[in-house]
């Protein structure tokens, strides 16, 4: 593990000095599940959480991803929230990233009520918006957990009625992935000290990502008369991206993508589009808006095989 942390820290070295040429394209970076992919015991340990925090933003501080983080108030303890969180999202919020709500559960909102889910959003507000505060800066934007926004219409319209008038952003996401899956698995290798297996599943994890972009790119220039408008890519906060978002940053440099805040990218008229998306599961905001134009959807690819038969096995 600390071969693969080193060599991610080295890229990020060389990226920084030799940024590349900015392209048409332009993408948000965003994490989510803050403070950590971690188990319970790992983010209720003030030691460990704050190093797996600090790798994490030394990481990304070279590459100046202008990213936004969500965070889920609730994955520390109870005994210890008061005094930890604050300090986790403190280091997020010096590295200069901006940070919004995602519930504090992570609650899925087809096994409850809008009641209970506003609920949650409420309570996953107070550290992250008293962090932010303190820097003379708003909480404003909201991120569905698992991209789910309700399952019925009467769902759908009350949470976004409950959202708008607490005066949150919704933070939609238009590059898709299943990095969650190949983390699970990494976690599994890293537990077993199989730095192979954790290549290996890295390497496969960048090439995933290469063909997310061969079918994001021209599907979403299809909503647009063949411009590509500028991209949300959704990622999470864990050792996966610890060591291998580097080699994404670099993918994207590679293919002329700018790295623009959140703020930027929403700023594009594609995000006017309407969404007329119901059904149970969470998507990308390109197959809701292909939908809202009565054209077929067509899905991204899945991870390859065996990624998907360890996550299974887990």
């Amino acid at each position: 593990m600390i071969a693969l942390r080193l060599a991610g820290l080295a890229l990020a070295a060389a990226l920084f000095a030799s940024p590349a040429t900015a392209g048409p394209r332009a993408v948000a970076v965003t994490f989510d599940d803050l403070p950590y992919q971690a188990p319970d015991a790992v983010l209720c340990d003030p030691e460990q959480a704050m190093a797996l925090t600090e790798d994490f933003v030394a990481m990304l501080r070279p590459l100046d991803t202008r990213a936004t983080v969500f965070v889920n108030e609730g994955k520390v303890c109870d005994e210890r929230r008061a005094d930890l969180l604050p300090a986790l999202l403190n280091v997020w919020l010096d590295a200069g990233l901006d940070m919004g709500n995602h519930t504090f559960s992570h609650i899925n909102i087809h096994r409850t009520t809008v009641e209970a889910y506003l609920a949650d959003v409420d309570a996953g507000a107070p550290v992250s918006r008293a962090a932010l505060a303190a820097r003379g800066r708003p909480l404003r934007f909201f991120r569905h957990p698992y991209l789910f926004t309700g399952e019925t219409p009467e769902k759908k319209a009350a949470i976004a009625a409950g959202l708008a008038e607490r005066g949150y952003t919704v933070a939609p996401v238009t590059i898709d992935n299943s990095d969650w899956m190949f983390a699970a698995v990494y976690r599994q290798a890293e537990a077993a000290g199989d730095e192979a297996l954790s290549a290996r599943i890295g390497d496969a994890y960048v090439a995933y990502m290469a063909a997310m972009l061969d079918h994001w790119e021209p599907y979403s220039a299809e909503l647009t008369g063949g411009r590509e408008p500028a991209q949300v890519l959704l990622l999470h906060a864990n050792s996966l991206n610890r060591d291998w978002y580097p080699r994404i940053h670099a993918l994207y440099l590679d293919r002329g993508y700018r790295f623009v805040t959140l703020d930027e990218a929403l700023a594009d008229p594609i995000y006017g589009h309407a969404d007329d998306w119901v059904r149970a599961n969470g998507v990308s905001w390109l197959h809701r808006w292909t939908l809202s134009e009565g054209r077929p959807v067509r899905w991204e690819p899945e991870p390859p095989a065996w990624i998907a038969e360890a996550y299974a096995a887990l």
